[in-house]
């Protein structure tokens, strides 16, 4: 929804209505996730895939019927044994997908959530699937307030509570509920779509590999800083335009700046000054990845050094090091994809084995941050 966030506003704001299709429920193996969104627009202009090419030619089709209808549907798309060519997903996975017109009459709302999108302020957007409320009714969450509504006032109360404690985590997905917001039955399906501000990539070390670090950091959605105390090496002209470069002692600046279950900390200084007092709070933090540069000698040194200043072997177990998977990279290119790859294994859960060797799902069930 981010990237395609500029052509809805636009459409929007010529007061043009358009077809909005997001995937609301995947099964087995399917390109993209819960949150994959393709619209159609004036003049049939298409952004964003749903699929990545599978099924997008019948969701124009569907795209465009509701946008002349103006009603909501929900249809699911699977392989087809019979015609491998024909609409459905060669993977052979299922996804389901709300397909839904959108306007100023429809959504008045939709400027606003539009606008803290961009401006990386958390909100959500709740959405009826199915039930004996309207399909496609929507209701906006933000910390503070809530605008639209899904058919009840105790249905809305109900999802704005629980889309508020998920909006930290910016968690994606189906939840069931009663006609009036009963949590105990199932009798309506609420998609919820939660927005919440990107995740931080801390880069220690303002070397050529963090340039790299910071690249792809960015390319996976993170709002990058890089930090070093010495100011020679810590310019913007060394980095990607967009990310941050503080120059300052980086245990001081790690100890004075806000992190989370998001967090990822990569410390690529290689040097014990600055990665002893650094990882003992990076450690400490709530981070959800530490990782730190140094060949296996220097991992050894460091870890004798962290259990010198207080550290417990539960807290030095978080310490991935030396960083990043085992992909035989060498330039700083390539040892950013490795570093990138243990991340994104961590996060979700993978193995960082050749799928070649795995088996079952590709693409286990999860609520997918956006």
């Amino acid at each position: 929804m981010r990237e395609i966030l500029p052509a809805l506003r636009r459409w929007y704001e010529s007061g043009t209505p358009f077809g909005l299709a997001t995937v609301v429920a995947v099964t087995r193996s399917a390109p993209r996730g819960p949150g994959a969104a393709m619209a159609v627009g004036p003049e049939d202009e298409v952004v964003g895939s749903v699929s990545g090419g599978c099924v997008e030619g019948a969701v124009f089709e569907l795209a465009k019927e509701v946008v002349e209808t103006g009603q909501a549907q929900l249809e699911t798309f699977g392989y087809s044994d019979e015609d491998a060519f024909a609409v459905g997903l060669t993977c052979g996975g299922e996804i389901t997908l709300l397909v839904r017109p959108v306007s100023q009459a429809t959504d008045p709302a939709f400027a606003e959530v539009a606008e803290a999108v961009a401006d990386q302020r958390p909100v959500a957007m709740a959405t009826v699937l199915d039930g004996p409320g309207p399909r496609g009714a929507t209701l906006a969450v933000w910390p503070d307030r809530v605008s639209g509504t899904l058919g009840s006032g105790g249905l809305d109360a109900a999802v704005a509570a629980d889309v508020r404690g998920e909006l930290a985590q910016g968690a994606t997905g189906q939840r069931h509920y009663g006609p009036h917001g009963e949590r105990r039955e199932d009798d309506v399906a609420v998609f919820l779509q939660s927005f919440a501000p990107p995740p931080r990539m801390l880069v220690f070390g303002a070397i050529d590999f963090a340039a790299a670090v910071a690249r792809i950091g960015a390319f996976l959605g993170y709002r990058v800083t890089v930090c070093d105390a010495r100011p020679v090496f810590a310019t913007p002209k060394r980095f990607p335009e967009g990310v941050e470069v503080v120059v300052d002692w980086p245990h001081r600046y790690l100890r004075n700046t806000q992190t989370d279950g998001r967090t990822v900390i990569c410390v690529l200084t290689h040097d014990p000054k600055f990665d002893v007092p650094l990882l003992e709070v990076a450690l400490r933090s709530p981070a959800a990845y530490v990782g730190a540069m140094g060949s296996r000698r220097t991992h050894e040194d460091r870890l004798k050094a962290l259990r010198e200043t207080g550290l417990e072997d539960a807290e030095l177990a978080r310490l991935r090091s030396p960083i990043g998977l085992d992909l035989g990279a060498r330039t700083p290119e390539e040892v950013a994809v490795s570093i990138a790859a243990e991340i994104v294994a961590l996060r979700w859960g993978g193995s960082g084995a050749a799928l070649t060797e795995t088996a079952g799902a590709i693409h286990p069930p999860h609520l997918k941050p956006v």
